[in-house]
């Protein structure tokens, strides 16, 4: 491999970087999801040529193009998601001193603190991230008659985000930092500079984590510094990050276990004990602040929210490929058996000095089960597959993402049942292949 390898991956990149920005400009040339095809298409390229760049001009590649990648975003507002303006409210209502999960924003005692940027007035409220409050006023964030749902590390984000503009674009430029630190990261943590362009080019990257800003990023970011501790055998360190990732999101408390891989298969070890004790105690305390400023209410909307989302006994929006085999009031707890077989799995046959693998594993299995219609919540699984390098895992965010675009029950089964071929077929195909080559290097 010599530097001639570098301008076709520079061709490629900027192919993608071109094409990711006409996505979020959302030009008229190809309907959102032939952008999102030829995003991915690009991405794929790049990715490949770029495994042939030699690891020393690798690094400043991924880097850059992880920039150019996340800059993108920020050429346009939120185009899919109206979360981001929830979290500009609470960053503000935080700022005027008041506790988060106290009211909900279309609360009259609150009127004070609102702007035409949440909201608007005199446009007819016809916009898509639009809708009327139940006094009748306008607004752009979403379920403005309950209270937040968002855990205390991300409460203390959204806070430290307000200064710096107060509005949307502010969190979208604070999403584009921690895409690119995430970026960085995986290039120290990870064993082959190429793996980090997994996450750094990834054209999710633009459109979930920058364009609209999801707060997953933040707990994405956390999660591969917390594992990469562990590996290095730090586990109060890790530990305090993976709890606070877990205070961030919820979802990579899925990641914990890939953390005491092993665990089951040998004597717990003192830093098997701090890790799992300093996770437990950092996601406790960051929720201390907010237990005494809005006592029960720190719950928020979440309750409300699984309801709401299907992850009720016998709601039939959820466990889409499970449903195809089974009754819908079994399909819940058939997940939670599958989860907990893998998570076994892990517990007894998993590296600790990869902890990402088991991870890996348990996070996408999950998202299998679950099949959710939010393409974000494949944020983590994007940078844990940066980590370990089995790209295969990517058609489960993928398959969320067509799920948002389509909708209903056959296009869930059909978007999730093609990724779980993917994660089944590929190991198959690259363990026959890595067979013929043995046969073929033999004297």
């Amino acid at each position: 491999m010599t530097s001639r390898t570098v301008p076709p991956c520079l061709l490629a990149l900027a192919a993608l970087v071109t094409a990711l920005a006409l996505t979020v400009a959302r030009n008229g040339a190809l309907p959102l999801p032939g952008w999102y095809l030829l995003d991915v298409a690009l991405f794929a390229v790049a990715v490949l040529l770029l495994r042939e760049v030699p690891g020393r001009q690798a690094v400043p590649l991924v880097l850059a193009g992880g920039v150019a990648v996340a800059a993108v975003g920020l050429l346009a507002p939120p185009r899919t998601s109206d979360d981001a303006y929830r979290y500009v409210w609470d960053g503000r209502v935080q700022a005027a001193g008041i506790p988060p999960y106290a009211r909900t924003p279309d609360d009259p005692a609150l009127a004070r603190l609102r702007d035409p940027g949440l909201f608007p007035v005199g446009d007819g409220c016809t916009g898509w991230d639009e809708r009327r409050t139940a006094a009748g006023d306008c607004t752009r964030i979403n379920r403005p008659g309950v209270h937040t749902i968002y855990p205390p590390v991300a409460q203390a984000w959204f806070l430290a985000v307000h200064p710096f503009g107060g509005g949307v674009r502010g969190v979208q430029a604070a999403g584009a930092v921690l895409a690119v630190a995430t970026t960085a990261l995986l290039l120290g943590v990870g064993r082959e500079a190429w793996r980090a362009a997994l996450w750094g080019w990834f054209p999710g990257v633009t459109v979930w984590a920058v364009n609209d800003a999801h707060v997953d990023t933040l707990g994405a970011l956390l999660t591969v510094a917390g594992l990469g501790c562990a590996a290095r055998g730090r586990a109060v360190r890790g530990g305090l990050l993976l709890g606070g990732a877990v205070a961030a999101k919820l979802l990579p408390a899925l990641a914990l276990p890939g953390a005491l891989s092993g665990l089951a298969a040998r004597r717990p070890t003192r830093g098997d004990v701090l890790l799992a004790g300093s996770a437990f105690g950092a996601f406790a305390l960051s929720y201390l602040p907010y237990v005494v400023g809005s006592g029960t209410s720190v719950l928020g909307y979440l309750p409300g929210y699984l309801r709401e989302e299907g992850y009720q006994q016998g709601h039939i929006d959820r466990f889409g490929l499970l449903r195809l085999v089974l009754p819908d009031r079994l399909a819940p707890w058939a997940a939670a058996l599958v989860l907990a077989a893998v998570l076994v799995r892990v517990l007894r046959r998993g590296d600790r000095h990869r902890p990402w693998a088991g991870a890996l594993l348990v996070t996408g299995t999950a998202l299998l089960l679950v099949a959710p219609a939010y393409p974000w919540y494949g944020l983590l699984l994007v940078a844990l597959v940066a980590l370990d390098g089995r790209w295969e895992w990517l058609a489960v965010p993928a398959a969320g993402q067509a799920l948002y675009l389509t909708g209903g029950q056959g296009a869930q089964q059909l978007a999730y049942g093609t990724a779980l071929c993917v994660v089944l077929a590929v190991p198959l195909l690259r363990q026959r292949l890595a067979g013929r080559v043995a046969v073929a290097d033999r004297p």
